[in-house]
């Protein structure tokens, strides 16, 4: 045989032998993905029966494939879709925290103000009758500037608590001194008195701190809930950058250009997208901390020395006790003003003759500490923040851990156990890149997303300095001071701090405040063993009818 047929034969025997490989190759039936494919509700005119050359694919690996053009933009915008989905439903815990802890702490504080303003009108009523009535919008001022100040209104609370006290000053020094006619100049005068006389005694000066801290801090906290809740909303809504889609769709859809749809991805590889994809979140999470350290600690406050329930509800009470102080030393009161501001003139006949009502009852209701007010939100103010304080340790460092828990998923990755038989971007095998480290700046080298550490997302940013600030109201408000106290277009007293404290007052109290115990205790005893003393009440009772009136009477 000539040597050249060999020759021939050789090369066609190999020509042979390898065309039955890669005409199976060719073959490969994509039924499977056309299942799958279908099964997202996609067109299947899009998918081929039988791979294809993959040369015109952009993401995917460029062999023999399944997937046309068409199907890999539509599997891109898909897994894009997916990522925003899966970041939503994964921070639904922490954003539902705040939604539902903010309403259930606004609804209880504002029932808790109402229930206080309608029982001391049901109490004063029941005391004092018309002459409270006559004077009832001192009182209906007071608690209307408390509501304003909680929903974020310009109140200095020092301010306006020392106006309430003038003012109340004023109508009962009218109402002890009948014989009189007092000009508004007069009574102006009159009110310069309060701080100097002290006529309702101790009780203004302790309200006040009780006061001003607890609505510091109850306030700051209701703020905090919000801010909270605006932040998990802003940051679950994420807007993937381009290389993040690739990164997405290469992780979630590739497998199925390349014939195997249900295969998984590998859980580190998960990890590393989900890191490079999420770098930005996970800046958050330091400021995020900080914040959730700060609510903390305010809750507590509110569960101790701040409590606002502990204040307001016996406020009836310790204002019927400055009452009967006012009463007790009305005589000295009067001899003070009037050398202070002059004698004044004598009233018209008619007037001089006027004296309390006959009806008048000098007995009010006793305060009792177990009442608790009932409100729309059925709890009490230490079970409401022992709720929250829970659920917001929980919430801690659930920026950082969005990768971990998203690649956690068994309907997103192959899960830990199964790290042989999981893709891994190119084929169903082991993923052996390291697992990047958390923040922007440590996915300089990551393998699967292409991330610009040198540009920061700005809206995030913008989310950090939210709780930023909010975190030093926080702090600012467990130390019994407002930042916000005074605006500064406000040009009112010398106090610029807006510390919400007395010069003279401020440092005791408030190194008072930061011990554990409860400093609104003692001062229930106080009223408790005033407002049990019948014999006390009855002996002056004319007077502290007179006191009640002037309360909302005169101004």
């Amino acid at each position: 045989m000539p040597s050249w047929i060999g020759a021939v034969i050789l090369p066609l025997s190999g020509l042979l032998l390898s065309l039955p490989a890669r005409a199976e190759v060719k073959a490969r039936s994509c039924g499977e993905v056309r299942q799958a494919y279908g099964a997202k509700g996609f067109s299947l005119a899009d998918i081929p029966y039988q791979e294809i050359a993959g040369e015109h694919l952009r993401i995917c690996p460029q062999e023999y494939t399944c997937c046309t053009t068409e199907m890999e933009d539509k599997l891109s915008q898909q897994s894009k879709l997916e990522f925003e989905n899966l970041v939503e439903e994964t921070s639904h815990f922490v954003r539902t925290t705040f939604v539902s802890r903010h309403k259930k702490f606004d609804e209880f504080f504002r029932e808790l103000l109402e229930n206080a303003e309608k029982s001391l009108n049901d109490m004063f009523v029941r005391t004092y009758g018309m002459l409270y009535m006559q004077n009832s919008e001192v009182f209906q001022d007071l608690f209307t500037e408390l509501k304003r100040y909680y929903t974020g209104g310009n109140v200095n609370l020092e301010e306006m608590l020392n106006d309430f006290w003038a003012r109340l000053l004023e109508r009962m020094f009218q109402l002890i001194n009948p014989q009189y006619h007092f000009s508004e100049d007069y009574l102006e005068c009159v009110s310069k008195y309060t701080d100097q006389l002290k006529p309702f005694g101790d009780v203004p000066r302790k309200l006040k701190i009780q006061i001003t801290r607890a609505f510091i801090a109850a306030r700051t906290f209701v703020q905090g809930l919000t801010v909270g809740r605006e932040v998990a909303n802003r940051v679950s809504k994420v807007s993937p950058t381009p290389g993040c889609i690739r990164a997405l769709m290469k992780m979630l859809y590739c497998a199925y250009c390349r014939g195997l749809p249900a295969v998984r991805p590998c859980n580190n590889y998960c990890l590393n997208v989900m890191k490079g994809c999420l770098a930005n979140q996970a800046d958050l999470d330091t400021e995020w901390n900080l914040f959730i350290d700060a609510m903390l600690l305010v809750a507590e406050r509110l569960e101790g020395p701040f409590n606002i329930e502990s204040v307001m509800d016996p406020i009836d009470v310790k204002i019927s006790e400055a009452i009967m102080n006012m009463q007790e030393n009305s005589m000295q009161v009067s001899a003070k003003v009037f050398q202070g501001c002059g004698q004044p003139k004598p009233a018209p006949a008619l007037r001089s003759a006027r004296s309390a009502p006959e009806n008048f009852n000098t007995r009010f209701r006793p305060y009792n500490p177990e009442e608790r007010p009932t409100t729309a939100a059925g709890t009490s103010l230490d079970r409401l923040v022992t709720d929250i304080k829970e659920k917001l340790k929980l919430s801690k460092k659930v920026w950082s851990t969005l990768p971990y828990t998203i690649c956690k998923d068994e309907s997103v990755t192959a899960g830990t156990s199964n790290e042989e038989e999981c893709w891994n971007g190119h084929s169903k095998a082991r993923y052996l890149p390291e697992i990047m480290n958390d923040g922007l700046t440590n996915q300089i080298n990551n393998p699967e997303v292409d991330v610009d550490i040198t540009r920061p997302d700005t809206f995030i940013r913008q989310q950090i300095m939210a709780l930023r600030v909010m975190t030093n109201k926080l702090k600012n408000a467990y130390n019994g001071n407002d930042v916000n106290f005074q605006d500064t277009s406000d040009e009112s007293s010398g106090s610029g701090s807006g510390s919400g404290c007395m010069d003279d007052v401020c440092p005791t109290e408030f190194e008072f405040v930061t011990t554990e115990a409860p400093a609104v205790d003692p001062d229930r005893r106080e009223v408790d063993s005033s407002a049990a003393q019948p014999g006390h009440s009855l002996l002056s009772g004319s007077l502290v009818c007179v006191a009640l009136a002037l309360q909302r009477l005169c101004r």
